[in-house]
C-alpha cells in the first residue's frame, strides 16, 4: 500500500475550508492543503438533485495519518456527510514526497 495519500474534501464556503486546512496542518495531519474555490458540484442528496458552489480541499498526507485526519475533518466539517476520498499517490517527485514524510509524523495513527 502506498505511504502517501491525496485526499479530496469539499466544503460549502471559504471559512470552513480554511478552518479545516489550518487544523490539519497545525495538527501535523497534512503537509499541505490546497483550497480551490469555484467548484460547481452536482449531486443527489435526500432524493433531490442539488447544484452547489463549493471549495475543494486537496490534502497531502500519509496513510498512517488517515484515521486521525478523517476524525478531525468530521468533527469540524459543517456537512452531515462530508466528502472525504483518499487516493493513493503511487508516483511523485522524490523530494516532494520526502517533504510530506517530514511534515506528517508517522506516529499519527
Amino acid at each position: 500500500m502506498p505511504d502517501h495519500l491525496l485526499i479530496y474534501c469539499t466544503c460549502p464556503d471559504q471559512g470552513s475550508a480554511q478552518s479545516i486546512a489550518n487544523t490539519l496542518v497545525d495538527k501535523n495531519l497534512a503537509a499541505c492543503v490546497n483550497i480551490l474555490p469555484g467548484v460547481h458540484s452536482v449531486y443527489r442528496w435526500q432524493g433531490k438533485c442539488e447544484n452547489t458552489q463549493e471549495y475543494l480541499l486537496m490534502i497531502k498526507t500519509l496513510h498512517s495519518a488517515y484515521g486521525a485526519l478523517e476524525q478531525a475533518i468530521t468533527e469540524i466539517h459543517p456537512y452531515e456527510l462530508p466528502e472525504i476520498i483518499a487516493v493513493p499517490i503511487t508516483h511523485g517527485l522524490a523530494g516532494y514526497l520526502a517533504w510530506i514524510d517530514e511534515n506528517v509524523p508517522n506516529e499519527n495513527q
